[in-house]
């Protein structure tokens, strides 16, 4: 589970209008051992890239880089450690507050289990030139699973984290994933600037157990979508939403009935507008792959029929996001006989679609990780992991 990509590849699109008219590419900041990238967008506009990078000897460094004017930044060093979980599908994360601070998580071995390790954050108030002490966000103590976290800006401003949770799960040497036998929770808590936890909560007792969370604001507060997991193994997406300070009950997004005995680490992602949501998600229900959309004009509290985004041998992995005209981006990675591509498609809100956009060739493998889409004003960036690092950039033109 610790195996690393040696190297990370960025694309970076521009766009007026949601049309295609032409690629450049842009060199990546990230060097040799470079692996699991995501993708944060601050309040002004300023795209943040994130990453580990093997330092070897079982060390590793979370780092940063701005896009600024079409060109990475050096990279800065959020921590480094030789205590880390390192993993394909549960990766770190940064966040950029209203106030202009950041925050940065990453996981760190709690236990000599393979799945002991803790959730860590830390926070930067001068632009990411200093770091504060890591500390723990969830205090149960356990040596257990806890990772696929969402960081975000709660309505107040202060910071937020919803993450997978296995305080409840216990050791059991019959189970090959080793995650044990019980219950994988989703929990969240509030975390005010001088570090104090306050609104600690449940969200769901029985989750899946190592798929992605997602979240985002809407006008009515936050909403969190993630693999649930029936009692009869029916694993579909669910949302809870944040409102006067009670989160919802779990609701289907929409009853897929999927059922399988494993998880398919293969999470929801989940884009607001004002009350317009958009979710995306991967299906396997009745052996037929599919990545799907669906979107909300009442903040995620009902849904309508899904469409089916993908192009018929989809590995899943998306993500989305919404655009002013109300419509969606879904990127996913698509598999083919030669290996995968990372793909993007625009769905609009009558529920009609453009022609699907290759962003790039990579493989299908656990390895090439999870591509990342975010959105600033007229930009679009993409990161991915792949054979090379290289980056692009796509300027979209009026239609």
């Amino acid at each position: 589970m610790n195996k690393f990509l040696m190297s990370m590849l960025i694309s970076v699109l521009l766009f007026s209008t949601p049309a295609l008219a032409q690629v450049r590419e842009l060199i990546s900041p990230t060097g040799t051992g470079s692996g699991q990238p995501n993708l944060a967008v601050a309040p002004d506009g300023r795209v943040y890239l994130s990453w580990i990078e093997r330092l070897g000897e079982g060390r590793f460094s979370l780092r940063f880089s701005t896009l600024e004017k079409e060109k990475w930044s050096a990279p800065q060093v959020v921590a480094e450690g030789s205590n880390w979980f390192v993993n394909w599908a549960d990766f770190p994360s940064m966040v950029v507050l209203p106030d202009g601070s950041l925050a940065a998580h990453w996981l760190a071995k709690s236990g000599a289990g393979t799945f002991e390790y803790d959730v860590t954050i830390s926070r930067s108030f001068d632009g990411g030139k200093t770091w504060g002490k890591p500390f723990v966000p969830h205090r149960d103590g356990v040596k257990a699973e806890h990772g696929f976290v969402s960081l975000f800006a709660a309505k107040d401003g202060n910071l937020a984290a919803v993450w997978l949770d296995g305080r409840e799960m216990k050791a059991d040497a019959n189970d090959a994933h080793g995650h044990g036998h019980g219950d994988m929770t989703l929990r969240s808590v509030k975390i005010k600037r001088d570090g104090t936890l306050t609104d600690e909560a449940v969200l769901d007792t029985r989750v899946c157990e190592c798929c992605q969370t997602s979240a985002a604001m809407t006008a009515d507060g936050p909403v969190v979508v993630y693999r649930d997991r029936s009692e009869q193994e029916i694993r579909d997406i669910s949302i809870v939403r944040l409102r006067n300070g009670q989160w919802s009950q779990p609701v289907s997004v929409f009853k897929d009935g999927w059922q399988i005995n494993g998880c398919p680490v293969n999470g929801p992602s989940i884009a607001a507008s004002g009350r317009r949501v958009a979710v995306a998600w991967f299906t396997g229900v009745n052996d037929k792959p599919r990545v799907k959309l669906a979107f909300s004009s009442d903040a995620g509290a009902s849904f309508g029929e899904p469409i089916t985004v993908d192009d018929g041998n989809p590995a899943g992995r998306v993500e989305a996001l919404m655009l002013a005209d109300g419509s969606a981006l879904v990127c996913w990675l698509e598999k083919l006989p030669t290996g995968g591509e990372v793909r993007m498609r625009r769905i609009k809100p009558d529920g009609k679609f453009d022609a699907a956009i290759t962003v790039s060739a990579t493989g299908a493998a656990r390895s090439n990780g999870f591509p990342q889409m975010a959105r600033a004003g007229n930009t679009l960036v993409f990161a991915w992991t792949g054979a090379k690092v290289m980056t692009a950039a796509m300027t979209l033109s009026e239609r």
